[in-house]
């Protein structure tokens, strides 16, 4: 079975904190992919082109509500919808390592990838006019110069709550294997057929133990009403007294 490089990515674990957003716009800014657009960076709406964003939702109904963090980027589709459609084949997927990649040399800018994606993770770079998307950082995990350790999507190193995985799908001893198997991992919106290779594991009821000491906290959101902590106990010498 041919390789499927992607990622997994841990919604219960996700904080939305962007670190894998910067990252990745740093390393691709100063690796192969090129320099990525900006536009008005320091003004009052500032946007560009990214690799990887991060939406936030907020689901449920009052009090039962729940703040979720979705990076998403390029799937790495086992069939791409936007290589077939590519008209001067500038989209393409690796045989090698089933990463989808863009040749910037035969691209054109006509963003007939980006309509044939259901997943709108295309972006065209206005300043090149050609598209863009993840690449994996296909440049950093194939480099021999780098520790093994080191050969990952720069999203991956960075993430401090680790949550994201990055490894062979295909390969059923893999941590990404692993982690959809037993986490109940799922691809995003597989009725379109598309086969993503990147997976998410879903958000999970977590078990929380509070002390009753603990609602007695004036600071604490949860403590009971009209229970304030009682005001210390007065030493006098006798309880010193040996």
């Amino acid at each position: 079975m041919t390789k499927q490089l992607a990622l997994v990515i841990d919604l219960n674990v996700c904080v939305g904190c962007h670190a894998c957003v910067t990252s990745c716009k740093q390393w691709n800014t100063s690796g192969a992919a090129g320099p990525l657009f900006d536009l008005d960076p320091y003004g009052a709406d500032p946007n560009g082109s990214f690799f990887n964003r991060v939406q936030t939702f907020e689901v449920g109904e009052f009090p039962n509500t729940q703040t979720v963090h979705f990076p998403k980027s390029c799937l790495h589709c086992e069939d791409p919808p936007c290589v077939p459609v590519c008209p001067t084949g500038a989209s393409y997927k690796r045989a090698e390592d089933g990463i989808v990649l863009v040749d910037y040399d035969k691209c054109i800018g006509c963003k007939y990838c980006a309509w044939a994606c259901p997943y709108g993770v295309r972006e065209l770079d206005e300043k090149r006019q050609v598209m863009t998307k993840c690449t994996l950082c296909v440049d950093r995990i194939t480099d021999i110069a780098l520790p093994e350790a080191e050969r990952k999507p720069a999203c991956v190193l960075a993430c401090p709550t680790s949550a994201r995985l990055f490894g062979d799908i295909h390969d059923p001893q893999s941590v990404v294997s692993s982690a959809i198997r037993e986490e109940g991992g799922y691809a995003l919106m597989p009725e379109w057929g598309t086969q993503p290779a990147n997976h998410y594991l879903p958000r999970r009821s977590t078990a929380m133990t509070i002390h009753p000491d603990d609602l007695q906290r004036v600071d604490n959101p949860l403590h009971v009403d009209g229970a304030q902590p009682g005001a210390p106990a007065q030493l006098g010498r006798e309880d010193f007294a040996t």
